[in-house]
Order: structure tokens, then C-alpha cells, then sequence
């Protein structure tokens, strides 16, 4: 039990540790998830500024939809229903995205990126997943 005051009052009366130590895949998961929203806003402020960018819309999506990313692995690191779901989303939709980041860029799309970025999503979401089920099958401290 957590203490908050010298008197002995209980600041926290659930006894279950949040982030107990029985499935470090999901803290795995949850940090590329983040890592992963904070390269796409990085890569939407970056592009914002450079010349021969992306139209606005693009880069403003960008950030958008990789601070849902971020915001989602919270969700997912903390079990809370419908985040896996609201990661998954954010995912497909930065999937969407680079496609047509490639057309802007390249004036093509490259395939082989493309199945990179879609594997590791796809390795993301079902490791959160699979990290999630093993977390809560770990008995409470």
C-alpha cells in the first residue's frame, strides 16, 4: 500500500501495482507505439518548414495523427478499453499517409518501405496485444 502522508493515511488503496513486472512485451509495445508517434509529429513539424514539402494538410495530419498515436500507446500500456483499437487506427492511418508521402517525394510508391512500416505496425499492435493478455493473466502482487 502506498503512503502519501508521514500519518499513515493511505493515498492509494487498490493494492495492484499498474506496471508490475509480468509481461514486459507490453512495455515494449507501448514504448515503439510512442516512438513511433513522436517521429511522425517530429516528421510533420520538420516538413512544415521545408520548401519543397508536403502540402499542409499533409503535415498537419502528420502531427495529428502521430500525438492519437502517442496518446493511444498510453491507453494501451494502462489496459484501458479501446486503446489497442485507437492504436490500431492511428497506425492505418499514418499507413494511408505515407503513401501519399511517397507520391509527393518520390513521384512513386515504394513497395519495400511500405511492407517495412506495415510489418513493424502490424508487430507493434500484436505485440500490445499479446503483452496485454499475458499482463492480465499475471497474478497481482
Amino acid at each position: 500500500m502506498m503512503m502519501i502522508a508521514e500519518d499513515g493515511t493511505p493515498g492509494m488503496k487498490d493494492t495492484r501495482n499498474v506496471t508490475r513486472e509480468g509481461a514486459p512485451v507490453l512495455t515494449v509495445a507501448t514504448l515503439g507505439l510512442a516512438v513511433y508517434g513522436v517521429y511522425s509529429v517530429g516528421l510533420g513539424a520538420v516538413d512544415a518548414f521545408r520548401s519543397p514539402g508536403l502540402d499542409w494538410w499533409a503535415d498537419a495530419a502528420l502531427a495529428v495523427f502521430g500525438l492519437l498515436l502517442l496518446m493511444a500507446s498510453v491507453l494501451v500500456r494502462l489496459r484501458i478499453p479501446g486503446g489497442l483499437a485507437l492504436a490500431i487506427s492511428a497506425l492505418a492511418a499514418l499507413q494511408a499517409l505515407s503513401l501519399h508521402n511517397d507520391m509527393h517525394f518520390y513521384g512513386d510508391i515504394l513497395v519495400a518501405p511500405q511492407v517495412v512500416r506495415g510489418v513493424i505496425a502490424a508487430g507493434l499492435a500484436a505485440s500490445a496485444y499479446f503483452g496485454a493478455r499475458a499482463e492480465s493473466r499475471t497474478p497481482s502482487v
